[in-house]
């Protein structure tokens, strides 16, 4: 029997990695990159989504045959470790993150480029991959998340940021039929260091909007003619009741 794992260490990353891309990506499923973020969408989503929901998205569809039940359950114990990360991740404010927990998405090797120019053409798509994994969750409960986006400007504002990543466009919300522009990569950078805070935010709203909350409920008040409660032996509207 294996035992859960709280999160994954660097060589655990790699093996999932490696199994997303020989088990999954040929299927149309997901990379490490967006299951990072198709996980951070599930976490901090308006209802919980069951397992066997989830699971064959990341797959393209249909969980794979493994080799063995030691390999199945081998997976589903990195996968497990990946949920973990992505919902202790959310649960930080994004200044005291501790670096175990960063997204994972690809980031330029040098981080010391002065332009876009230096920069190689696959090299400019920084989140694309996250934000796509992200959006694919969000249409498990596509209503629910509407929903939300109706009722709070700032939630629309995070998926507007997303989408910039996914689409690699920015459209001016003053003119949404002006031609959209292109998103730098400097501000593909910008957004991608406020995704812990957009997630530790939507999962702040999360546990606020599912927490049981007790009714006020107003104390009973006596009839205008019946004893006061006080016991002064009068009525109420000749006593505490006194308009």
């Amino acid at each position: 029997m294996t035992t859960p794992l709280p999160y994954l260490d660097d060589t655990q990353i790699e093996r999932l990695s490696g199994l997303l891309e020989q088990r999954a990506v040929p299927f149309k499923g997901l990379n490490l990159e967006a299951l990072d973020g198709f996980l951070s969408a599930l976490v901090v989503a308006p209802s919980e989504i069951p397992l066997g929901e989830w699971q064959p998205r990341v797959w393209g569809g249909q969980p794979p045959r493994w080799d063995s039940e030691e390999e199945a359950a081998q997976v589903q114990q990195l996968l497990t470790g990946h949920w973990n990360m992505c919902a202790a991740r959310a649960r930080h404010d994004g200044d005291t993150l501790p670096d175990h927990l960063a997204p994972l998405l690809w980031l330029p090797e040098d981080p010391e480029l002065t332009g876009e120019q230096a920069l190689h053409e696959d090299e400019l798509d920084v989140g694309r991959d996250w934000a796509l994994g992200f959006f694919t969750a969000v249409m498990l409960r596509e209503q629910e998340w509407d929903q939300w986006l109706d009722e709070h400007d700032w939630i629309e504002e995070i998926f507007d940021q997303l989408d910039r990543l996914a689409s690699g466009e920015a459209i001016d919300p003053e003119d949404p039929d002006a031609p959209a522009t292109p998103v730098g990569y400097r501000e593909r950078l910008a957004i991608v260091v406020e995704l812990p805070s957009m997630l530790a935010d939507l999962n702040h709203h999360r546990v606020h909007a599912l927490t049981p909350r007790e009714p006020i409920r107003r104390e009973d008040v006596p009839g205008r003619n019946d004893p006061c409660s006080c016991g002064s032996g009068k009525k109420y509207k000749k006593c505490c009741g006194v308009e």
